[in-house]
């Protein structure tokens, strides 16, 4: 499925599958190892195990009959769950019993007036050590001080501007970098740069508006100001929502637009955003209708469903397609059906509703704002979806209520759309997710058609083969391996967890969800083809979280093994994306591709060649960055990566001196970072 990114071959598992901490100090016991638990199935009654005697297995044993004890037999196997609960229960005692080593190791290092402990915290019991450790990497390397979790402005920053960053290309920018702050940025751009006076006038920087950055800005002029509007895919939100304007026109589409926009919803948007159960949408639709010419007044939350899927299906439609059967242009269409559906959602009651059906529409009107342009507006918007769920119980499973399955499929949707949702839009404006794991017990929806839903007996398992919500069910679990990422950074940053240990955790995610998915998406229609490169960039993207703050920015060079690591990752993430906007098959959802990765990596890229232009990847990295920042062909390597270092460094100049981003004191303080190459 995803690019292979782990070259070397496995170290032989070894007897214990545990390892010692590497360099243990030498007032730690050698022979301290971790027990190892089979969790085998125990046959024996309790007295013979505990004597350690050969067990008849009789009621009661010939031994307790014998010496005339009690024979007790453990209960039998618990089931998989209850495996998996004990499982999870042994690794967190397992890790505190590391913590607890690692912490007496460094008091006795203290002690001995080392400046750092040597103690590596081990891995969970089930994983084996990161192939391929080199001496460089057995001690975890510095992240960079200049990417940070928060941001800070000064009070006369412009609040005027719209604070979604820079656009270049194909990439836009903001405050955060691959969901970091770094205030530096420009002085990270600079540090890239061989020679401090460069002054590059290639076509590249003509093409794209740079100019000498001694010159002064000047507000207004196309060149300079364009990069800083939205683009076509920013939708602002309206107050509306909440505070609906008396004389909102009621806007309805014929009847023949009408259809035409669902059944552009279903083909375009239900399979990568999917939030209702197909069936019950178009009864819905058509009592719609039905209502409409009996004059009957359909209720608000319906009204609301159905506006909000004809305004996603107007986000889908290219320009031409929308002219072509509704008679407006697409930009008059989509302002239309956004009005409606935040009038409808107002109708509805939404800041204090405990209809699904609301929150439903709510989710299916966020849904096509956030994707690649991301405002606090946005992320104001789900933090509000967030505590509605929460206070209709969302973040609980239908099923500990006894729902219907339709019922507890539509909630188990409209939670984990939140919960993606949660994430994009921490990615954008931060500066972490609002919801963590063990805050919900929703469970993924299941794999099956909606069709199984309506069954007398409804599964209640995964179907083996692939279903309706296979491509979005693989979104859920990708999304949710990115949300703990976020909380292992910063269990990371408090020693408590290893790079190590995250990156088997990542390795971990990635043989499990291939083993499960392989045979689903083995096949060669446009969705499987989608799932596989949906898949293949949230996988990889995985690693850059973690990775690219070791790679830019720091005070020692990458490890090589981290390095070509992070640069497999980069490309299979830019390459995903690039496919899923450019291939022929793929072209009906192409429109969501900024939901699932935005290009940052690419940036990553632009600094590995223009360090190793030789480098045996160079073309193939060319290739999709030829296509991110349209640079011109006639220009070599050298200049285009030149031209797109310096452009990025003045724009970013530019933005941060109107936003009066602020860094932290020890970030001031030091001087600028050498190019981590």
């Amino acid at each position: 499925m995803a690019d292979a990114i782990y070259n070397q071959p496995l170290k032989a598992a070894t007897a214990e599958r545990t390892r010692q901490p590497k360099n243990r100090p030498a007032d730690l016991p050698q022979g301290q190892q971790k027990i190892r638990r089979r969790n085998r199935t125990i046959a024996s009654c309790l007295s013979c195990r505990q004597r350690k005697l050969k067990c008849d297995k009789q009621v009661p044993c010939g031994n307790c009959q014998r010496f005339q004890r009690d024979c007790l037999y453990i209960a039998p196997a618990l089931d998989t769950a209850a495996q998996q609960k004990l499982a999870e229960i042994k690794d967190r005692l397992g890790d505190l019993e590391e913590t607890l080593e690692r912490d007496v190791a460094r008091r006795a290092a203290a002690k001995t007036g080392s400046e750092r402990s040597s103690v590596v915290p081990k891995i969970e019991a089930e994983d084996d050590d990161y192939d391929g450790l080199s001496a460089d990497d057995e001690q975890d390397p510095e992240p960079s001080p200049l990417g940070m979790f928060d941001q800070v402005y000064d009070n006369d920053a412009d609040d005027g501007l719209m604070d979604l960053g820079i656009q270049l290309g194909k990439l836009r920018m903001s405050d955060r970098v691959g969901g970091l702050v770094r205030p530096k940025m420009s002085d990270e751009l600079n540090a890239k740069l061989r020679s401090a006076n460069h002054k590059s006038q290639n076509l590249y920087c003509q093409r794209h508006g740079y100019t000498d950055s001694n010159a002064s800005w000047q507000p207004g002029t196309v060149s300079q100001d364009a990069f800083l509007n939205p683009g076509p895919d920013f939708i602002v939100p309206s107050s509306n929502l909440f505070f609906p304007d008396p004389v909102t026109a009621y806007f309805l589409p014929p009847r023949h637009v009408a259809d035409r926009l669902i059944t552009q919803y279903l083909n375009a948007v239900h399979p990568v955003a999917r939030l209702v159960h197909q069936p019950t949408f178009e009864s819905q639709y058509n009592l719609f209708w039905s209502n409409l010419s009996n004059g009957t007044i359909t209720p608000a939350p319906i009204q609301a469903i159905l506006f909000a899927a004809m305004f996603s299906a107007a986000v889908s439609l290219s320009d031409d397609a929308a002219a072509s059967f509704s008679e407006m242009s697409k930009h008059s269409l989509v302002d239309r059906l956004r009005e409606m559906t935040e009038f409808m959602l107002s109708r509805a009651n939404l800041l204090r509703t405990t209809k699904i059906d609301t929150m439903q529409a709510f989710i299916m009107y966020m849904l096509p704002l956030c994707r690649t342009e991301i405002s606090r507006a946005h992320s104001a918007l789900v933090g509000t979806a967030i505590r509605l769920a929460q206070c209709m119980g969302l973040h609980r499973d239908g099923t500990t209520f006894g729902l219907s399955a339709v019922d507890t499929h539509v909630r188990r949707l409209i939670w984990y759309q939140i919960c993606f949702l949660d994430v994009r839009t921490c990615e954008a404006t931060g500066p972490r997710p609002q919801i963590r794991k063990e805050e919900y017990d929703t469970r993924l929806p299941l794999n099956v058609n909606d069709t199984d839903l309506l069954l007398p007996s409804p599964p209640t398992d995964d179907l083996p083969y692939w279903t309706d919500m296979t491509l979005s069910k693989l979104k859920f679990e990708c999304f949710e391996l990115i949300r703990q990422l976020w909380v292992d950074m910063q269990r990371m940053d408090q020693k408590k967890l290893t790079l190590t240990s995250i990156l088997n955790r990542i390795k971990k995610f990635r043989a499990t969800t291939e083993a499960k998915y392989s045979l689903l998406v083995q096949g060669n229609t446009p969705k499987q083809i989608l799932a596989k490169q949906m898949y293949r960039a949230s996988s990889n993207r995985a690693l850059v979280v973690i990775l690219q703050r070791y790679a830019v920015g720091t005070n020692y060079p990458m490890p090589e093994r981290l390095r070509k690591l992070l640069t497999e990752a980069c490309m299979g993430t830019v390459e995903a994306g690039i496919a899923m906007e450019t291939r022929q098959e793929l072209l009906p959802w192409a429109w969501y591709r900024g939901a699932i990765l935005q290009y940052h990596a690419a940036v990553l890229l632009v600094f590995e060649v223009y360090a190793r232009p030789e480098m045996p990847e160079a073309a193939r990295i060319w290739s999709s960055l030829d296509w991110i920042f349209e640079t011109p062909p006639q220009s070599s390597q050298l200049d285009k990566a030149e031209g797109i270092i310096i452009t990025l460094r003045d724009r970013l100049e530019k933005y941060h001196s109107v936003r009066k981003l602020r860094a932290t004191a020890d970030i001031e303080n030091q001087s600028s970072p050498g190019p981590s190459t």
